[in-house]
């Protein structure tokens, strides 16, 4: 069990902050492990297919412990809230050869380095170096072809976490702030116990408050491997199983509750060009009436228009053609 120390000074401290170098890393277990999660059984999907063979994907794998921990050193602590992936992997590159070597044997024990990580034994700190650049820049390129496609929809799941955690905190203090965080997660006098983690020790926050960190591919409360790191803790976030589902297909007949049947009836219309007095007169409405409706189509982009002579000829846009066709909707939704 790993535990930390929090006084009421710590709490006041307390924050949260986005991880895209955290998530990435966690992916990894997903990636090696495709029954840890079938939540996430759609992303992985994709992102072996999307990784194919342009990644050395056992050295990838190898930064994953039997025991599925991974090095502290490359989920460093966010220096705000929103970092961008750039931002942290920076961080990650200057991390000294000794806090590289500690890290991995850290993470790894009781177990052997896997043979991919074995030049973190070298005492050459160069080589160490190499190795730490080397897995910098595999990352770098695993976060751009598997998460930063999913990146925008991940981070308004996480903040929506935030949002709800907040609010918990707001009005039931520590203990209902952590009550229904996970299981594993227990609050009393003072210490936040983590149970069913690698590793048995107590960090004191020691004024340095605590970091929680909602993550899209933690299966479990994530804490550091090693004692002397400041109090945090990647924790799973509410809502994922949202993001990697298919939306329902769109309900043509619905529709009209959206914008109003006088203007589904006038896209409907609009597959070629059209003046205002010809669509009024198939409507049979005053062309006063389908000018106003024009207007807000055209507004919102669903319809162009452009003038011919003394006409001004509408038609639908590619946009009024998705949201009329619920086919296209839904393919556009993929």
């Amino acid at each position: 069990m790993i535990s930390f120390g929090l006084d009421a000074d710590d709490l006041a401290d307390t924050r949260f902050a986005l991880s895209p170098l955290m998530d990435t890393v966690l992916s990894l277990r997903v990636l090696r492990e495709p029954g840890l999660s079938t939540i996430h059984a759609p992303w992985r999907r994709a992102a072996v297919e999307r990784v194919g063979g342009a990644l050395d994907t056992a050295l990838l794998a190898s930064l994953v412990a039997r025991h599925r921990t991974t090095p502290d050193f490359l989920t460093p602590r966010p220096e705000r809230f929103s970092a961008t992936f750039a931002e942290e992997l920076a961080v990650v590159r200057r991390t000294p050869a000794a806090v590289v070597r500690r890290d991995l044997l850290d993470a790894h024990h009781p177990d052997p380095l896997p043979a991919a990580l074995l030049p973190a034994l070298a005492d050459d700190d160069r080589e160490v170096a190499a190795l730490r650049d080397t897995i910098c820049e595999l990352l770098h390129r695993y976060w751009t072809l598997a998460l930063q496609p999913t990146w925008p929809a991940m981070r308004l799941v996480l903040e929506a976490d935030m949002t709800y955690r907040a609010r918990q905190l707001a009005v039931g203090g520590a203990r209902r702030l952590f009550a229904d965080m996970h299981p594993n997660l227990r609050w009393a006098g003072g210490i936040l116990r983590i149970a069913d983690v690698l590793g048995d020790f107590h960090i004191p926050a020691a004024g340095r408050g605590l970091l929680l960190i909602p993550s899209v591919f933690a299966h479990k409360p994530a804490p550091p491997v090693t004692a002397d790191q400041p109090p945090g803790l990647a924790y799973p976030s509410r809502g994922v199983a949202t993001l990697w589902s298919d939306p329902a297909p769109p309900d043509a007949k619905a529709l009209p509750e959206l914008i109003g049947a006088p203007k589904t009836a006038l896209l409907a219309l609009l597959d070629g060009p059209l003046p205002t007095v010809e669509l009024a007169r198939r409507l049979r409405v005053t062309p006063s009436a389908v000018s106003q409706h024009l207007a807000v189509l055209h507004r919102t982009g669903l319809v162009a228009r452009a003038r011919d002579g003394r006409h001004v000829l509408y038609r639908r846009t590619p946009l009024g053609d998705r949201l009329l066709d619920p086919a296209d909707a839904t393919t556009l939704a993929r």
